[in-house]
């Protein structure tokens, strides 16, 4: 994985600037999330990795299934065929939006619950993150039934626990103390 997103981090960067220099974030990262999911299916990833089909067979493939792409998309994915790295286009997807939210000043929130979020509860979360960071927060929620009860966040390197597990485990660690 961390040779992945090695390889894919100039890739990343060279599509955050041509995105930026279009005035294009938006469309460029709907286009990437387009080829990342294309890119990360089984049966697509075989016909990459196939050596019976050339370049442009496998260029032609993307293309065709990924839908309209602008020009310099187009290119972009050229590029990638031609340099047999169509595989890391979820990474270079991944770097692409940290870059798209450093640039916009977007922190990136994950939400660890025990148990579902209601839309209020979600919208008063995300409300409590943007009052504390000072910035716009994306967040996306998962369940995790290990913690009992509450919520774990994760924004950047600060993680905020707030769960039952969470408060068991430092529990635990002062009475052993």
């Amino acid at each position: 994985m961390a040779e992945n997103v090695t390889i894919a981090r100039p890739y990343a960067d060279a599509a955050f600037e041509l995105a930026r220099g279009e005035d294009a974030l938006g469309p460029w990262s709907e286009a990437l999330d387009r080829l990342a999911a294309v890119a990360a299916d089984p049966g697509l990833l075989e016909c990459i990795s196939n050596p019976r089909l050339s370049t442009r067979q496998v260029d032609t493939l993307v293309l065709d299934v990924v839908g309209s792409l602008n020009p310099l998309q187009q290119n972009f994915v050229h590029v990638l065929a031609d340099s047999e790295r169509l595989q890391v286009l979820p990474e270079i997807r991944d770097l692409f939006v940290i870059l798209k939210n450093e640039h916009e000043g977007v922190l990136e929130a994950k939400i660890a619950s025990a148990f579902p979020l209601d839309e209020a509860s979600l919208a008063s979360l995300k409300t409590d993150l943007e009052a504390r960071f000072k910035a716009r927060v994306n967040v996306t929620v998962h369940i995790d039934p290990d913690l009992i009860g509450g919520v774990r966040i994760a924004v950047g390197d600060e993680v905020i626990d707030a769960s039952v597990r969470g408060k068991l485990t430092n529990m635990a660690a002062a009475l052993k103390n």
